[in-house]
């Protein structure tokens, strides 16, 4: 039986979509009808959280990259869902690569979920780029902060949205010393012009799944989400403003709950829409 991501997705909660009649808050202010976090495919929400706990505490020490390896091979052994996503991700490149490349790249921190096993699957050293611009180049053996200039790597990333980190950090700090990205494989395209900025900025590059109207009707067919959820999904991907001020208009309840009974975080993020206007209710 193939793998179906689109399950996998939704299983382990990578892939949630709002309730009828309900929204997500997102960090900036906006809302919107589903939330992606593709770490979760490496085993769900607590394995997901735990990693990222582990990144966060110890990505200073010297131990990090060896202590990263030995934590994301014995998931790759021990959970199919996370195997299969990495032999994905391993089967696009091969089929992709048109030369030969010196390492595997990976940008702090959810890449790392992904690019440091893919390296491994190909038999290549892992460049870890950090968020201050450090890098090192781990080969399962040695970790160092030498011969990380002029490489041509293929990128892994977890998903790819208008691709600004590439374009701010990632291709960047690959190209130091004349390096470059020669692929960049990643696990979801949230439809939204990454991929396509990608590629018309000489960095061929593809996903394993996109989040477009087809993925809405497979989500409907197979029985995830119901008519409402699938029609307010499609709106939003065609215009996310608008859907979203059609939505906030027809449910003023939604917003004022947010203010009133929500928990801080919510009622922080209705604060940051209110005060910004943000889809022009005042209008």
């Amino acid at each position: 039986m193939s793998f179906d991501l689109l399950s996998a997705l939704m299983e382990t909660q990578a892939l949630r979509v709002a309730s009828e009649g309900q929204v997500f808050w997102y960090t900036s202010g906006t809302v919107g009808p589903y939330y992606i976090n593709t770490e979760n495919l490496y085993g769900g929400p607590d394995a997901a959280g735990e990693l990222l706990e582990f990144i966060d505490t110890e990505k200073n020490s010297q131990r990090f990259a060896f202590d990263l390896r030995e934590r994301l091979l014995r998931q790759y052994e021990s959970n199919a869902t996370y195997r299969n996503v990495v032999d994905a991700l391993v089967a696009r490149a091969q089929s992709a690569l048109t030369v030969d490349i010196d390492a595997v790249s990976g940008g702090e921190r959810r890449d790392w979920f992904f690019s440091l096993t893919v390296a491994e699957s190909l038999g290549k050293p892992n460049l870890l780029m950090f968020k201050n611009r450090e890098r090192m180049l781990f080969d399962g053996k040695n970790a160092t902060n030498e011969g990380v200039d002029g490489l041509c790597t293929l990128h892994i990333a977890d998903l790819v949205t208008e691709a600004s980190s590439y374009f701010r950090d990632w291709i960047p700090l690959v190209g130091e010393g004349g390096g470059r990205i020669a692929y960049s494989a990643n696990v979801v395209d949230r439809g939204q012009g990454g991929i396509e900025a990608l590629c018309e900025n000489g960095v061929p590059s593809s996903a394993l799944l996109r989040v477009d109207g087809a993925l809405f009707k497979r989500l409907a067919e197979s029985g995830y989400i119901g008519p409402a959820q699938a029609d307010l999904l499609t709106a939003y991907y065609r215009d996310p403003h608008a859907a979203m001020r059609t939505f906030l208009l027809e449910h003023p309840d939604f917003l004022q709950n947010a203010l009133r009974g929500g928990d801080e975080r919510t009622r922080a993020r209705a604060q940051l829409l209110v005060e910004g206007d943000v889809y022009g209710l005042d209008s």
